[in-house]
């Protein structure tokens, strides 16, 4: 694979003007997009409790992660990291790949992928379709080794999104994620939620959460949804940054076999570990529930929100939970929406299914097969 050689050094003011364009044209595409619905999400039996979807899959490249890209870039660009002709690399397979890639068209600038080989044709063809390129490796532990080195190479620029996603993001505001719900729920009845529930896969959203609502002096609590292999639920509960598990998550998206840097567990106040197979019952309960398929890791996100309503429901207490779909559905119909798959990873969704839809029509509700954590 033949990377593009760095542009040549240019003066000071001429880096300026590039740069002055480059912001230009983030924030004239921030304008071009609305911004995303907040879906409400009606649960008969929860009487005095409302359940917020932020569907964050309406972004113009299908992903909570547009918002993500959109920062590391503003970050990098502003920092003087990435100038006029910079390559620019990150290791993903995914979402974040797909939106950086969109994000350097549009600055015009190369843009490669460092994925494992085994990664899905249909992902690659969403980062080509952006004009990326993707570099392969054999594991997909090697991706960031690889990542770092291609930019040396290069002399190009690493985005690094399991380091800077918490701090690239501007949490006090300027229409943040957090920001925008509660500028969307501000006509609810319950315009303060009791709680948000998200997911993480670098961090930097629940760090955005947890830092908004303290900055703000809002009683909101933020709840950490982690899928089954990975190292954040246990680095939480145990306090240990230095958490691993063996394997990788099997919800795309969310979930790290290591803690990464940009997770911070200090302006979390929950965790819940979520099974695989409840995870993806979730998505089939929600297709039928909401009329269209969504994400794995939105799943996840509807089974740690469940566990906190069922929560408040016996305690009496009325109130508003928020979560987020993620990405939208048609992505993993070879794969969650798949019965030959699922059986293939010996995933039996079908009892999960079952009390996730008898919580929708009944409200009863046990967090059996549900690990949890609190601070």
């Amino acid at each position: 694979m033949t990377i593009p050689s760095p542009a040549a050094a240019v003066p000071t003011v001429a880096r300026r003007g590039w740069l002055d364009e480059a912001l230009r044209r983030i924030e004239a595409d921030v304008n071009r997009s609305a911004d995303t619905h907040l879906l409400r999400m009606p649960i008969p039996a929860a009487q005095g409790i409302t359940l917020y979807l932020k569907d964050e899959s309406t972004h113009p490249t299908g992903s909570l992660k547009h918002r993500l890209a959109r920062s590391l870039f503003l970050y990098a660009i502003c920092n003087g990291w990435v100038r006029e002709g910079t390559t620019v690399i990150e290791a993903s397979s995914g979402s974040t790949a797909v939106s950086e890639a969109y994000f350097a068209q549009l600055l015009e600038l190369p843009f490669v992928a460092v994925v494992p080989r085994n990664t899905s044709p249909a992902k690659i063809a969403q980062i080509e379709f952006y004009g990326g390129r993707c570099h392969m490796v054999e594991r997909a532990s090697e991706v960031c080794a690889e990542a770092q080195r291609l930019a040396r190479d290069c002399d190009g620029h690493f985005m690094d999104q399991f380091t800077y996603a918490e701090r690239a993001t501007d949490w006090r505001g300027n229409n943040n994620i957090a920001q925008s719900i509660f500028e969307q729920l501000a006509q609810e009845p319950h315009p303060v939620p009791e709680w948000i529930v998200c997911g993480a896969g670098t961090g930097g959203t629940s760090a955005t959460f947890g830092r908004y609502v303290r900055y703000r002096r809002l009683p909101t609590r933020v709840c950490v949804a982690d899928p089954e292999h990975s190292a954040f639920f246990p680095g939480f509960r145990d306090n240990d940054p230095k958490a691993g598990v063996g394997r990788g998550s099997g919800i795309e998206g969310i979930g790290r076999p290591t803690v990464e840097p940009s997770f911070q567990p200090t302006v979390i106040d929950r965790m819940i570990r979520v099974p695989d197979a409840a995870s993806i019952a979730a998505v089939w309960v929600l297709r039928d529930r909401l009329g269209r398929a969504c994400g794995g890791s939105t799943g996840t996100n509807l089974v740690g929100a469940i566990e906190l309503i069922a929560g408040m429901m016996r305690e009496g207490r009325q109130g508003s939970v928020a979560t987020l779909i993620c990405d939208p559905g048609d992505r993993y119909m070879g794969t969650y929406f798949n019965r030959d798959w699922l059986e293939s990873a010996g995933l039996d969704i079908d009892p999960w299914c079952e009390r996730i839809d008898a919580f929708f029509r009944t409200g009863a509700w046990s967090g059996d097969g549900l690990e949890s954590a609190e601070r």
